[in-house]
């Protein structure tokens, strides 16, 4: 803000005015974008990438007029801003730009953390392939042990081979990084594009990840289109491999895209990220943020309104006393300013006082609003405060229990969509496997022992089963049921009915379990 001293012999009126207030109502207003699709007239044609019989069409469309008698016609410029990379590739625009969506992911703290607590959460935890169905089903129809060891000793090699082909398919990241990226780009902008290639002999030879920010659909659903650098990418859609290359003709043989999006009712052909729902708090953070480190750049000095009385300053004092407060304080811990003031007469009394327009400091007061936000960001990422790494205020069993809610509402969910898609890959290479990520574990291995014992006696699961999902070789003999001895069978009913007197006392006096609240009273006591 710049003042002006504005003195007037003839009037005792004092007029104050504000230069930005001026430039900001005689300033042109220049919107920039920094979508690279939206090229226009001449910049379109400087894209590479393109078939000659493509650039004709173009040299084409740009050239277009309107025309009269004999074939006279404007000399207008009327279609080299009208058209742009959208209309000339036949795609559809985005909700929001995407170059800003990618920005505001390093930008916001909490939306940073959110983001790639999610991440860490869903793809982070590794990954594992499972039996499918029919496969459970024909390994139950086998009667015959070494048969049945056959079988299992064929799945362990399959598994094997398709861990080793996911990490071949890439030779600069492995398969965890690539998914890690790919879900990044989702959470942080609604979509994520997994890039697959293919051999000669068709089948899958490359998976890798392309930015969101590049990437467009095709109004026609039948592609995608990546513009970086000034070149044009044509893209199929997964398990297409049949559709022409629009842009570039048989030049090449394009790629095929899994496209993964976060659903939005508004559009439907790209997602939305989470963040957008919050995007009034990310703001309100971000200038609060900014008036503090402006307040703390000028060393904490409040704004002053500066009055003289009984005298008058010189305009060499006038613009020595703005340009201390505006510049001087800037980057200087400790700044004096002597203002020399006249003597007092019998009429009148020198009079200079500086009072500052904030009592007290401003920043104490952005606290709570901050905190305000950062819970509605979090609450829109569904997101638990303890995951960010800010455990504030939150004890042990309501850690657990959000921990519980963000696995069943938000993982898990996530985690099946995605291992949907990217079964699709796997089933070009085999039917009996299926990918599944490994889920956020809300108990500990001493509790996981105990539950595993307790199935074990009460004859549920089998030993090899256990085996199994831990990574162990299975066993000779280990697919059948634990048999109990008469001894072990009592002891089992016994805990399962609860008729001890000493279990039932042992149990009525032992405290409430971490995470479980006591029942009010006269309900009884918690039944299992």
């Amino acid at each position: 803000m710049t003042a002006e001293f504005i003195e007037d012999n003839d009037s005792q009126e004092i007029q104050i005015s504000n230069a930005a207030d001026w430039v900001k109502f005689h300033s042109p207003t220049v919107q920039t974008t920094n979508d690279p699709f939206k090229v226009e007239g001449e910049d379109l044609t400087k894209v590479s990438g393109l078939s000659p019989a493509f650039r004709r069409k173009m040299n084409r469309d740009l050239q277009k007029k309107f025309t009269g008698i004999d074939g006279t016609g404007t000399q207008q410029n009327l279609l080299q801003q009208a058209i742009t990379g959208y209309a000339m590739f036949d795609l559809v625009e985005p909700p929001y730009n995407l170059e800003y969506l990618s920005q505001i992911y390093e930008i916001s703290a909490y939306n940073y953390s959110a983001i790639n607590a999610k991440v860490a959460n869903i793809v982070g935890l590794g990954f594992d392939f499972i039996e499918t169905r029919k496969t459970i089903e024909a390994m139950d129809d086998i009667s015959n042990d070494v048969q049945l060891e056959r079988a299992r000793r064929k799945l362990n090699r399959i598994r094997q081979d398709l861990h080793q082909w996911l990490e071949d398919c890439n030779e600069e990241e492995t398969f965890k990084e690539t998914l890690i990226k790919f879900y990044t780009d989702i959470e942080a902008t609604g979509n994520g594009y997994l890039e697959i290639g293919r051999t000669t002999s068709g089948k899958i030879g490359y998976i890798g990840h392309i930015p969101a920010k590049t990437m467009r659909v095709r109004r026609l659903r039948d592609g995608f289109i990546q513009l970086l650098y000034g070149k044009a990418v044509f893209f199929r859609n997964f398990g297409d491999q049949e559709t022409p290359n629009p842009i570039a003709s048989g030049l090449d043989r394009p790629n095929e895209i899994i496209h993964m999006k976060k659903y939005t009712p508004m559009n439907n052909y790209y997602g939305i990220p989470d963040i957008v729902s919050a995007a009034n708090a990310m703001s309100g953070n971000e200038l609060s943020a900014k008036y503090n480190l402006d307040y703390f750049e000028n060393k904490a000095v409040p704004r002053y309104i500066i009055t003289v009385k009984g005298a008058k300053l010189s305009t060499e004092s006038e613009r020595k006393l703005l340009e201390f407060f505006q510049v001087g304080l800037k980057g200087k811990n400790h700044r004096s300013l002597y203002i020399p003031l006249p003597p007092d007469s019998p009429d009148s009394k020198v009079e200079f006082k500086m009072e500052p327009v904030e009592a007290n400091p401003q920043e104490s007061s952005f606290n709570t609003y901050r905190k305000m936000n950062r819970d509605e960001i979090l609450m829109a990422h569904r997101t638990p405060i303890n995951k960010i790494g800010t455990p504030e205020g939150i004890n042990l069993a309501a850690a657990r229990d959000a921990d519980k809610t963000f696995k069943e509402q938000v993982c898990r969910p996530a985690q099946d969509i995605l291992e949907k898609k990217l079964n699709r890959l796997i089933s070009e290479m085999t039917d009996a496997l299926e990918i599944k990520f490994n889920e956020l574990a809300l108990t500990d291995e001493d509790t996981l022992s105990k539950i595993d014992e307790r199935y074990l006696r009460m004859q549920v699961i089998t030993p090899n089963e256990v085996r199994i999902r831990k990574g162990m070789v299975p066993l000779d003999g280990g697919d059948e049921v634990v048999v109990l001895k008469p001894q072990q069978q009592a002891e089992v009913r016994a805990q399962a009915g609860n008729t001890r007197a000493r279990s039932q006392e042992r149990q009525n006096t032992q405290p409430d379990i971490s995470g479980e609240g006591r029942n009010e009273q006269g309900a009884g006591r918690q039944v299992e």
